[in-house]
């Protein structure tokens, strides 16, 4: 569908000129991440010759140094609560996929007031004036 379009707008003529542009500009791009990334890694030393440009997001960063060390800490400490219920009789333990998902605590999870009774007054709270 693209290439008839292109060929419409731009003409047969015109077309392999244009495709030999854009694969010379998309492999002068690729060449000036390539070569700044390797001049970061250069500047950087090599105590961060491991470095991956993408590990710069903060998304990311955080998730790989911070995140995937908590995370098998919280796995073990729910599952010892999980047991400690299931031994106590408290809690049952849910079966897996059943549980309900956690807020991400969105305006979403406010509920409204509840409606008072037709002429009760709305109660008073001096500290709130």
């Amino acid at each position: 569908m693209l290439l008839v379009l292109a060929v419409v707008l731009f003409g047969p003529e015109r077309l392999p000129e244009l495709v030999r542009k854009a694969a010379r500009t998309i492999r002068y791009v690729r060449t000036m991440a390539d070569n700044a990334q390797r001049q970061l890694k250069d500047e950087l030393g090599p105590d961060f010759s491991d470095l991956d440009v993408r590990d710069l997001n903060p998304k990311t960063f955080v998730r790989k140094h911070l995140l995937d060390e908590v995370e098998p800490v919280v796995a073990d400490v729910k599952n010892d609560v999980m047991e400690a219920s299931a031994v106590n009789g408290a809690i049952a333990p849910s079966p897996p996929g059943s549980q309900k998902a956690l807020s991400s605590g969105g305006p979403h999870d406010l509920r409204p007031p509840e409606a008072s009774p037709a002429g009760a007054a709305a109660p008073f709270d001096s500290d709130a004036t």
